[in-house]
Order: C-alpha cells, then sequence, then structure tokens
C-alpha cells in the first residue's frame, strides 16, 4: 500500500470523526432546527478541509463551491435561536479557512478564482450569521464582525498563495530534471551507443564490397567478427546501463552504475586504438603528458566526447580518409585544446563546403558545442585542408584547484 493510499484513508476517517463530533451536540436537549443547520454545516466544512480530493467523480473545486454556497444561503435565513449557532460558528470558521488555502494552492486554472472568492466570502460573511438575526445586533455589529473576519481571510489567502508559488517552482525544477536526464539519456546514446553502432555498420559494409583491412583472408575475417561482436556488446551494455537508469528515476537506489562512466583525456588512447582497429586510415594520437588529470572531470569527460563524436563523423562522412589525426595539449594561456584532422578522403568530399555542414548528421556537435560553453570553453568544426577539423579549447583550474581535481 502506498503513501498516498494511506493518507486517502487516514483523511476519510477523521474526516468522519470531526462530522461525528460536530453533529453529536446537536442530539442533546434541547432539539432544534437551528441546532441541526448549524451543526451540518460545520460537520461538512470540516469533511471538506479534511478529505483528500478528487473523492470520485467530485473534486475540490466542486466541493469547495457547494459549502461556500450553503453557507451563504444559512446566513440569509434565520431558523431556531441564533444563539444556537455560536457553538458551531468557530469551527466552521476554521474549516472555511482551511478550505480556502486548499482551494488557493490547488484549484487550477481560471477556477481559482470563481471558487476562492465564493469561499472567501462566505468565510467573511459567516458572523451575519448570528449578527443579523439576534435582537440586540444590527448592521454596525455586523459590518465589524465581517470586518474582523476579513483579516484571517486575507491571511489564508496569502499563505495559499505563497504555497500555490512553491509547488509551482517545484513542478518546475521537476520537469526540468526530468528534461536534463533524457537529454543526458539521448546524449549517453548517441555519443556511445551510436558510435559503435556505426562501427559496425561500416564494418559490415566493407566485408560486403570486398573492401578495406576486413577482405583479405580468413583469420582477416575472424578479426573482423571478432571486432563486431566487441563493438555490439560494448553498445549493449550502454544500452543497459541506460535502461537501468531509467528504472531508478525516480529516485530509488538500484545499485546500478551510472549510464556511462565519466572519462577523460587519459581514456583517449584506448579510444583512437579501438577507433584505428576497425578502419584503413593511418589514425595517429598526440597526447602530451601534461594535459592527463589537468581538467575537471566535467571538461575531461567533455573532451572526450567531443573526440568520440569527431571520430564516429569521420566513420559515417569521411570513410575513405586516409589519415586522421587526434591531438591533445595545452595552449599558450594554459588551456586545454583536443582537435581531430581528417584528410577527407579520394571518395569526395566529406564535408559541403559551401555551407559549412556535414553532409549528413545529428545534433551531436551542437549539443556538444553548448556543453563546452557552459564550461567557458569554445568547439569550431569547418573544412581544414582537404578534410575536416573539430577543435575544442577547455579552460583548465588554477593551480590550487588542480591539485584538488587530482586528488582521489
Amino acid at each position: 500500500m502506498t503513501d498516498q493510499v494511506r493518507g486517502g484513508r487516514r483523511r476519510r476517517w477523521w474526516s468522519a470523526v470531526a462530522a461525528v463530533g460536530m453533529l453529536a451536540p446537536a442530539v442533546v436537549p434541547p432539539p432544534g432546527t437551528g441546532a441541526w443547520l448549524s451543526a451540518i454545516l460545520a460537520a461538512l466544512a470540516l469533511t471538506v478541509a479534511i478529505r483528500a480530493w478528487p473523492a470520485g467523480r467530485v473534486s475540490l473545486s466542486r466541493a469547495a463551491g457547494g459549502l461556500a454556497l450553503l453557507s451563504l444561503a444559512a446566513d440569509c435565513v434565520a431558523v431556531g435561536k441564533p444563539g444556537l449557532a455560536l457553538l458551531w460558528l468557530p469551527f466552521e470558521a476554521a474549516a472555511l479557512l482551511v478550505v480556502l488555502e486548499r482551494v488557493v494552492r490547488h484549484v487550477p486554472g481560471p477556477r481559482v478564482g470563481v471558487v476562492g472568492a465564493l469561499v472567501g466570502t462566505a468565510a467573511v460573511l459567516l458572523p451575519l450569521r448570528f449578527t443579523l438575526h439576534a435582537p440586540r445586533t444590527g448592521l454596525a455589529e455586523s459590518v465589524f464582525a465581517a470586518s474582523l473576519a476579513f483579516f484571517p481571510v486575507a491571511c489564508a489567502t496569502g499563505v495559499g498563495l505563497y504555497l500555490r508559488s512553491l509547488d509551482g517552482r517545484r513542478a518546475r525544477a521537476v520537469a526540468s530534471a526530468r528534461r536534463e536526464q533524457r537529454l543526458e539519456v539521448a546524449r549517453d546514446l548517441h555519443d556511445f551507443v551510436a558510435h559503435e553502432v556505426t562501427g559496425i555498420v561500416l564494418e559490415a559494409q566493407a566485408a560486403q564490397l570486398g573492401e578495406g583491412p576486413s577482405a583479405v583472408g580468413a583469420e582477416e575475417q575472424r578479426a573482423l567478427l571478432h571486432r563486431i561482436e566487441q563493438a555490439g556488446l560494448r553498445a549493449l551494455a550502454s544500452m543497459d546501463r541506460t535502461v537501468a537508469a531509467l528504472r531508478g528515476a525516480d529516485g530509488a537506489d538500484t545499485g546500478e552504475p551510472p549510464p556511462t562512466r565519466p572519462h577523460g583525456l587519459a581514456d583517449l588512447p584506448e579510444l583512437v586504438a579501438r577507433f584505428a582497429s576497425m578502419t584503413a586510415a593511418a589514425v595517429a594520437l598526440s597526447l602530451e603528458d601534461e594535459v592527463t588529470g589537468v581538467l575537471s572531470p566535467e571538461a575531461g569527460d567533455t573532451a572526450y566526447r567531443v573526440v568520440l563524436e569527431a571520430l564516429t563523423n569521420v566513420r559515417r562522412h569521411a570513410p575513405r580518409a586516409d589519415r586522421v589525426e587526434v591531438s591533445a595539449g595545452l595552449t599558450a594561456d594554459r588551456s586545454v585544446a583536443v582537435s581531430v584532422v581528417d584528410s577527407g578522403g579520394a571518395g569526395g568530399p566529406a564535408h559541403d563546403l559551401e555551407t559549412g555542414a556535414p553532409a549528413r548528421g545529428g545534433t551531436g556537435l551542437a549539443g556538444l558545442a553548448e556543453r563546452a560553453g557552459a564550461l567557458g570553453g569554445t568547439l569550431d568544426a569547418g573544412p581544414y585542408g582537404l578534410g575536416w577539423r573539430i577543435r575544442c579549447v577547455l579552460p583548465a583550474p588554477r593551480s590550487a584547484d588542480r591539485e584538488a581535481v587530482r586528488r582521489p
């Protein structure tokens, strides 16, 4: 049983207890119609104030609006001795204030103004049920009593508006967090799964066409199948971690690792070696020793994803490139520059040189450019010689912060 169901049952139980408590004094002699009317209205008001709504087809706005209309109608009717109303008026007044706060906080759209105005008016005019019908009170006493009732009504309205603003802020924060989570999952699928699947597709195409390093014999065919198997296993593992993270998106601890662990510049040799084993191009990596561990974890992961996206684009848009150069080093201002340059290949330009955009592709580089900009860096992509270059510059932390980054 969920907490919400248990809470609803407790609210129904307490509302029934409150209703019985309001109706019980009306049974005690001397009975009277006025006593029953005041007791019933107080019981209804407490029920609306305590119960969880909606209840079946009855929403909070309908229940509160009906209660307010009944209360206003009872103010205009003189039934029995007016002094009997004083026993139940405080309970009804308190219940109307709670109902007003709940209406202002929870009722959606334009209905909140209509229903809130009805409930607020009923709470302000509630003292008239006594002052208009008692023999020694008149208009002056009625105006004074209504003026006194206006202050708690204003306070209840203010509390409802404040809580409504907090609820709206919380809802926007949750929506933003969910959107960011979806974008992160999309980035992981694009960066890691798409990279491996692209390699699998290109290897299979090369084998079918009798091209590339896999078309020279049985040994190479076995190596090809092994590379495809390993790439498929890596893609499946990444997808499994992503699905596990989505299943635990409600905040529960599933014990599973995050969708993808943060990578860094130290992971580039393994990435480049894996890419080199699945392409006919000559692949070179230039990685300065000074850059390893310099960037923050977020910046290091961004640099790794830039190289991953660039190599994926080489596979997709420049399959006949004969050389790919990956480099990572420090700039003159001690920032870290990461670049991937391809030769384009003899099979035609890999990119549209007139528009400066890839011939095909998605939004991977645009997302990485936004991510680099959020870290204070830049990302540029464009024609370079006969091919294409992607270059990302990320600022390194200050020396004091750098030591903190390197500590385990």
